[in-house]
């Protein structure tokens, strides 16, 4: 199996990045992972919520087209605990998924074209985070179940 982290923009937080950096680097020793970050042009920021996220929906339909499985990181998805979301990652390999691409929106959201495409949507937290800090806890939080299934002491419960 190999995990994808979609993204729209590139961080404008160098503890942000780090952060992200550090846990990318320690999930690397368990599963192929990559992440694509999406560009969303600086003109497009002075359009409407709306459109900015309908806009944002296009860019990231292109892209969604060639993953398998696509889980949105959304507030109003189902939440887990980590160690049942390391038993949800189990059986989605077990299940034989090759590919699953988890997906980060825009600071708006994301548009309804993007929620019709998706198999399914998680979140992290009932409180609302910005799509930018969402980077370090996603990535924390699959490392944390990676370590969780192989017996690791990373997780303490």
């Amino acid at each position: 199996m190999k995990i994808t982290l979609l993204q729209i923009d590139k961080t404008d937080q160098p503890w942000v990045a780090e952060g992200f950096e550090l846990y990318e680097k320690r999930l690397k020793h368990y599963i192929p992972f990559a992440v694509q970050t999406i560009v969303f042009p600086k003109a497009n920021r002075n359009k409407s919520f709306e459109q900015q996220k309908k806009e944002e929906g296009v860019l990231l339909l292109k892209e969604l087209e060639k993953f398998d499985h696509i889980i949105l990181l959304d507030e109003k998805g189902k939440s887990f605990t980590s160690k049942n979301f390391s038993e949800q990652l189990n059986k989605q390999s077990l299940s034989g998924k090759k590919h699953i691409c988890y997906v980060i929106g825009g600071p708006y959201g994301f548009d309804e074209s993007i929620y019709a495409k998706a198999q399914d949507k998680i979140s992290l937290s009932e409180m609302t985070f910005s799509h930018q800090m969402v980077r370090v806890f996603f990535v924390e939080q699959l490392y944390r179940a990676f370590s969780i299934l192989k017996g690791e002491k990373y997780h303490h419960e």
